[in-house]
């Protein structure tokens, strides 16, 4: 709604602009620019990029069109997870959580938390490091340097489609160039014709100039910053359990890691301390309720 929002906003304010200063609008419709413009960018896009961010452009202008983006309750549920599982483990042992880290999917721990699904790589990048753990690597500096790692690919990996269609709206502007070049040769092909031809055709070639420009700042570069926004929101994920396993492997209580995992969020999405806090009891609560069950 919000990309429709903004969409309408921009058009609304630079047509209704020209319209207002007396320009005519039926002077902007140039059809064949827009082809030669949009789709020479579509192309050079295609050229530039691999199948997994074709792809890729494909999903994330949907997540952008949609507006959704991590939730303070998706982060408090992810923390409230971390807390369990490291409670589990320091009272019990890693080894008492490898079915549950073996297959999530099917724990009954992670089925508590289901929005954590909805962020499938960081699951599994969540039970690989309990897995690490229950193997018996706990150097926190090891660990943590690996973490570290691949953190860094995931973010070079999700910073690929904003990355190209960053470079997709700085190229706009230059296919508009292109296209207004082409529209003023064809007009000087028709030299001879009537002063109200030739103007008619001299304004028709400016406005690829003026299409590039407005499809790159107006359209392309805020999708591409707004895609860009939400992939750091994603990799937040892997740092909120980098912070929460790191400090476990130095020793601190479960709560105390839960607060590490905290503290790493985005202020909008932050849980407060107090929502953390009744999450990770109601989360105790029902693990002994079940406890007794079992018992």
């Amino acid at each position: 709604m919000r990309l429709l929002f903004g969409i309408v906003a921009v058009f609304l304010s630079v047509l209704g602009g020209f319209a207002a200063m007396g320009g005519r609008m039926a002077v902007l419709w140039q059809p064949v620019e827009i082809i030669i413009i949009v789709g020479a960018g579509i192309g050079g896009y295609v050229i530039a990029n691999s199948m997994s961010v074709l792809r890729g452009t494909m999903r994330t202008i949907g997540a952008v069109a949609r507006g959704r983006r991590t939730s303070k309750d998706e982060y408090l549920d992810l923390i409230s997870l971390l807390y369990v599982l490291l409670r589990q483990a320091k009272s019990k042992g890693v080894s008492n959580i490898e079915s549950d880290i073996d297959k999530p999917e099917d724990s009954p721990i992670f089925a508590q938390y289901p929005s954590v699904f909805r962020q499938p790589r960081c699951v599994t990048f969540l039970c690989d490091y309990m897995r690490l753990i229950a193997l018996g690597q706990d150097n926190p500096h090891d660990l943590e340097a690996l973490m570290n790692e691949e953190i860094d690919t995931i973010g070079r990996e999700l910073n690929q489609v904003p990355k190209a269609l960053q470079n997709l709206a700085d190229a706009l502007p230059a296919l508009g160039i292109v296209a207004a070049v082409l529209g003023v040769i064809n007009a000087m092909g028709a030299i001879s014709e009537p002063p109200e031809v030739l103007g008619h055709m001299i304004g028709g070639a400016l406005t690829g100039t003026f299409l590039g420009v407005l499809l790159s700042y107006g359209l392309v570069g805020p999708i591409a910053a707004a895609a860009r926004q939400r992939r750091e929101a994603e990799l937040t994920l892997f740092i909120c359990v980098r912070a929460g396993l790191g400090a476990y492997l130095r020793g601190s209580p479960p709560q105390v890691c839960a607060e590490f995992a905290r503290k790493v969020l985005f202020a909008d999405t932050q849980p407060s301390l107090a929502e953390v806090e009744v999450a990770t009891t109601l989360s105790s609560q029902a693990k002994a309720r079940e406890a007794s069950q079992t018992a």
